[in-house]
């Protein structure tokens, strides 16, 4: 199945059950749905942990320790670093000792790895140096980042404070560039969300090739590579289907998630593009809308 097909769904579910399907797989995004943001909008839909309280909400942990606890294999699936990202799995609590490895979705699908600890078990790399030159004719003063794995960001000028975490080290473009990447994050503070829309239409790029944020916020990835490429990965090792899956999202980087996955939730303060990809809408991250969709299975 490609990531732009559509899983045979048991949408519109009822309650747990109701005609014999229940998740198997848990696919999880961050930011805005286990995660609230720090302020009345969010910063950045896909890659800016710094954006959101590294706080769990009780509802929304013991929601997924009792999938968990129930069997179901919990996967989170994040436009973070895999550096970002270890810190919530440790928030959830879920690697017990003793236990299996957690699977790990991260840089929008480009990374797969289990943890603890972390062991990268697919990566997707691409040669960025055309997209971000043709990026950087239409907004010169925008900030080119590539992430340094395990350690933080390489970046040609400093982002905004906070937007990015680990280890920051200053680089030319050129430099940045001069091998394969997993992910190139574009940002230009003094533009718009729509500025950036029209900047990925206006560089040809289609389909999940790249993630427009919540604010002038370009993550540009290989082609092909989604979440729902990186869940596929995850579902073929453990002989499961994109139908077995239960996946919750919230920003444009999840639409190809929700379409894939056997069942596809929205949070409620979803832009419109992720509520109509998705099958049904639960409640916003501030009223644990992850948590109040995943009681009805566990």
């Amino acid at each position: 199945m490609t990531t732009t097909e559509r899983a045979a769904t048991p949408g519109g579910h009822d309650g747990p059950g109701t005609d014999g399907w229940a998740p198997r797989l848990v696919a999880l995004d961050i930011d805005g749905t286990l995660l609230r943001w720090t302020d009345e909008s969010p910063a950045t839909a896909s890659s800016s942990p710094a954006s959101s309280v590294e706080e769990i909400r009780p509802a929304v942990r013991d929601a997924v320790r009792r999938a968990a606890a129930a069997g179901a294999e919990v996967v989170l699936a994040s436009g973070r670093s895999p550096y970002d990202m270890t810190r919530v799995a440790d928030l959830l609590e879920l690697h017990a000792p003793g236990a299996e490895p957690l699977w790990v979705v991260a840089a929008n699908g480009a990374v797969v790895f289990r943890y603890p600890p972390v062991d990268v078990v697919h990566e997707e790399t691409f040669d960025a140096r055309d997209s971000v030159a043709a990026a950087l004719e239409r907004h010169p003063e925008a900030i080119v980042a590539v992430e340094e794995r395990g350690v933080g960001y390489r970046m040609n000028r400093p982002f905004p404070p906070g937007e990015l975490t680990g280890r920051h080290t200053l680089a030319s473009v050129d430099e940045l560039l001069a091998e394969p990447v997993t992910r190139v994050i574009i940002r230009d503070p003094q533009a718009s969300v729509e500025d950036f829309v029209a900047l990925a239409e206006g560089l040809g790029l289609h389909g999940t090739e790249y993630v427009v944020g919540w604010t002038a916020w370009l993550d540009i990835m290989p082609v092909g590579v989604s979440k729902a490429s990186g869940l596929q990965h995850v579902v073929d090792r453990l002989g499961l289907t994109a139908g077995d899956v239960l996946a919750i999202g919230d920003g444009r980087n999840d639409v190809e998630m929700l379409r894939w996955a056997g069942r596809g939730v929205a949070m409620g303060q979803a832009v419109e593009a992720v509520h109509e990809a998705a099958d049904d809408v639960t409640a916003t991250v501030d009223d644990d809308g992850a948590a109040v969709e995943l009681s009805r299975w566990f």
